[in-house]
């Protein structure tokens, strides 16, 4: 196998069960490494789901079962208790920027400093590498001791991606990190996508079937709680094999 080719998630015979409803059914997928794989499907069809159980943020919710399992490099991450360790090896990116109430700065430094970094000179270095690493550097270096929550929606996205950066993972998850923005917002964070994947293995989920089709590299298809159909993106939306992707697509339901 290349190094292009890498498979850096490998997930097996997954199911979820919220108390007695099963949510996700026999998922089974390679994730390639410095990729960008999207996940597509109508509302409510799990693929939200299956992202939170790539680093465990399903953990949090009571009553949730989880059979089958998610191999990061080759380590069971259901077997390994070390959700801290994984959670900062997988980074995540939600839906709405969740910024916390403090400097541009601060908000970049917190992880690292949670993690014992406490010299100045390492700090600020990691700061400025984040924010240039997620293409914000230029527009908050001169305000970085203000508030974060006085940037623009599509500003605070780019800051929660360098906070997340700041943390050094190797996966970066994203929950329709797009969905609350404008075009140009749209536009600058999916361009910064591409950019991210040749450090990154980047996961997204999407409502947005044109996002899809212009930024990743593999798309997969869920419907009802299982993974219809999984393959490069550009056969997915022009050769699905499944006559549910085709329609989901072509605007037939979703």
């Amino acid at each position: 196998m290349s190094m292009m080719d890498r498979i850096k998630l490998n997930v097996s015979n997954l199911d979820l069960y919220y108390g007695e409803k099963q949510a996700l059914k026999k998922i089974n997928m390679d994730i390639k490494a410095n990729k960008v794989t999207a996940f597509i499907g109508p509302s409510g069809c799990g693929k939200s789901t299956f992202l939170r159980t790539l680093n465990r943020m399903n953990d949090l919710i009571d009553n949730v079962k989880i059979e089958g399992t998610v191999e990061v490099d080759g380590e069971d991450i259901y077997k390994n208790s070390d959700v801290i360790n994984l959670r900062t090896k997988i980074g995540m990116v939600f839906q709405k920027p969740n910024l916390f109430p403090m400097s541009i700065y601060d908000n970049v430094a917190y992880g690292p400093r949670i993690h014992g970094i406490k010299d100045k000179k390492i700090l600020n270095k990691i700061v400025e590498e984040s924010l240039k690493s997620a293409a914000i550097w230029e527009e908050v270096k001169d305000r970085l001791k203000s508030s974060a929550l006085g940037l623009s929606g599509g500003q605070q996205q780019r800051v929660c991606i360098a906070r997340t950066i700041a943390m050094k993972p190797d996966v970066i998850l994203m929950d329709e990190p797009t969905s609350a923005l404008d075009p140009i917002s749209t536009a600058k964070i999916e361009d910064l996508i591409f950019e991210l994947k040749k450090d990154y293995t980047i996961i997204i989920v999407t409502h947005n079937m044109q996002q899809a089709a212009r930024i990743s590299d593999e798309t997969g298809f869920f419907l009802n709680g299982e993974l219809i159909e999984y393959n490069n993106t550009k056969d997915i939306f022009t050769v699905p094999v499944d006559k549910r992707t085709e329609d989901y697509i072509t605007g037939r339901f979703g």
